[in-house]
């Protein structure tokens, strides 16, 4: 495969990471509306616009925020071009749940707004890193070298990590467990969107060692640091497992 993967059309080259880009967002946001018009909402159409201004504008500055600070070695090209090309998964879920609990805590609405939204968060992931893949070396989300049978030149002749995949990998993985527990136990209210948080915080966690990140002296990345972060804010899904969810009777 030569990487990276375009649509041309006559002497036009699309970028199939833009469309797979796009597909995750659109995709993603029908399947979020299918899923609420077939089960109960507890929150008004109102509130939801509102909400997902919040986690909107929370996760456009956190992720652009954190993909700056992902590389502290080139704050001397801090510049808008340079905030509105680094961006990162973590720090945009990590924003746009700040956005969310802010916009909440104002409009008082205290039941779960995310729980909704975890299916199609998963799809439209699965979609926009398979679209990270294709982009190659021009995407940035390659690992590190590697000798292992499955590593992937991306184009320089190096055999890398396929970490894109390896996401992609997780996330079909935690899709299906997530629907297995659901078929004999219904979550607390708000807990399957953290477990969902938290997985993948913990899989960021472990997946930037093998990732040509820049380390601090005591070995750890900005991104690492956030996932930290995050894993410490839901403290509480580990020191009650229990009450994640109950069996059906």
């Amino acid at each position: 495969m030569h990487f990276p993967v375009d649509i041309t059309i006559g002497k036009a080259h699309i970028p199939v990471h833009f469309v797979c880009e796009t597909l995750a967002y659109a995709i993603g946001y029908r399947y979020y509306t299918y899923l609420r018009k077939h089960q109960q909402d507890n929150i008004s159409d109102h509130n939801r616009i509102i909400i997902f201004i919040g986690a909107a504008l929370g996760g456009f500055l956190g992720s652009h925020i954190l993909g700056v600070l992902e590389r502290p070695d080139l704050f001397t090209e801090m510049g808008w071009v340079y905030f509105m090309g680094n961006t990162t998964i973590v720090g945009g879920l990590l924003g746009g749940l700040l956005g969310v609990e802010l916009v909440k805590k104002q409009i008082g609405v205290t039941t779960s707004s995310g729980d909704l939204m975890v299916y199609p968060l998963i799809l439209a992931m699965i979609i926009g890193r398979t679209g990270c893949f294709l982009a190659g070396l021009k995407d940035g989300t390659y690992g590190t070298a590697t000798s292992l049978p499955w590593g992937v030149n991306f184009g320089d002749g190096i055999y890398r990590h396929p970490t894109n995949l390896y996401e992609i990998l997780f996330w079909i993985c935690l899709w299906i467990v997530l629907l297995l527990i659901e078929r004999k136990h219904q979550f607390a209210d708000g807990y399957k969107f953290k477990l969902l948080m938290v997985s993948y915080l913990l899989f960021r966690f472990a997946d930037e060692f093998i990732k040509p990140d820049y380390f601090f002296s005591f070995g750890l990345s900005s991104i690492q640091l956030a996932c930290i972060a995050g894993i410490l804010y839901y403290y509480k899904v580990f020191i009650y497992p229990s009450k994640i969810a109950t069996t059906y009777a």
